[in-house]
């Protein structure tokens, strides 16, 4: 299957959590995160074609607010390498310039450097 993808996937050495917004129940951990998408893995599949709420749980490395509250749609959800887990692609909708910022700044902070 042809990659379409427009960003280089980032992974991360930290697995941030990520939380629904309205119950605040745990989703699953951030794997990869670019300013257009990301990787979730979590116990219980995400509903594709549909967009959720989510918050990511914070460092203080990256922002001095304990959340990052955002929309998202799941584009795919299949079974993870682990077979207790599935792996979700989501696509981050309506980003404003500094949550965009936050992102950036997670992906500096604890994305794999390319070498």
């Amino acid at each position: 299957m042809k990659e379409k993808r427009k960003l280089k996937r980032r992974y991360l050495l930290y697995y941030a959590r990520v939380f629904d917004q309205e119950h605040n129940d745990l989703i699953g951990h951030l794997a990869d995160i670019t300013t257009e998408g990301a990787m979730l893995i979590s116990e219980q599949p995400l509903e594709t074609d549909q967009i959720h709420r989510f918050k990511l749980e914070l460092s203080a490395d990256v922002s001095e607010q304990p959340y990052l509250a955002f929309s998202a749609r799941c584009l795919w959800c299949q079974p993870d390498i682990n077979p207790e887990y599935y792996s979700s692609g989501i696509q981050l909708l309506d980003l404003s310039a500094g949550q965009v910022a936050i992102i950036e700044r997670i992906v500096a902070t604890y994305g794999f450097r390319d070498n």
